[in-house]
Parts: C-alpha cells; structure tokens; sequence
C-alpha cells in the first residue's frame, strides 16, 4: 500500500498549478467537497474552462486534501 500512497504523492507534486479564475472552485472542492454544484462547474465552462480542466484540477486538490488528511490521521493515530 505504501507505494500506492507514493505514487498518489507524486500525482498530486506534478499537479500543474490552478488558474486564478478557478481558485475560489477549488477552495470549495477542498473545504467541502458536498457544497459543490453543478453551477459551480457551469460558471467554470462558461469561463472557457473545458471538462477535462475542471476534472483535472478537481482531482488534484481532492488528492492533495485527502493525502494532507490521511498524513494527520496517521499523526494522530500513531
């Protein structure tokens, strides 16, 4: 499993970094995921964002978040 979690580690290091304009998105996607809409990705697509943009940073900020997570789990656990 630990390499499986390194291999996590480096998909989300290589994430490219996130447009401005989608920057308040992905703070939602990252402090409460529930929140998101299908608004919120129109607004996106409306922007000029393409689905594979949006599912792409989307993915790379849930991965950073539930890495950031499982490493404070695993501190506070032991």
């Amino acid at each position: 499993m630990a390499d499986a979690i390194e291999e996590l580690r480096a998909l989300a290091a290589n994430a490219g970094p996130a447009p401005e304009a989608m920057r308040a998105y992905l703070t939602k996607v990252r402090d409460g995921a529930y929140t998101v809409t299908d608004d919120d990705v129109a607004e996106l697509k409306e922007a000029g964002f393409s689905e594979d943009e949006i599912f792409e940073q989307t993915a790379a900020v849930a991965l950073a978040e539930g890495l950031r997570r499982f490493d404070r789990a695993q501190t506070v656990i032991g």
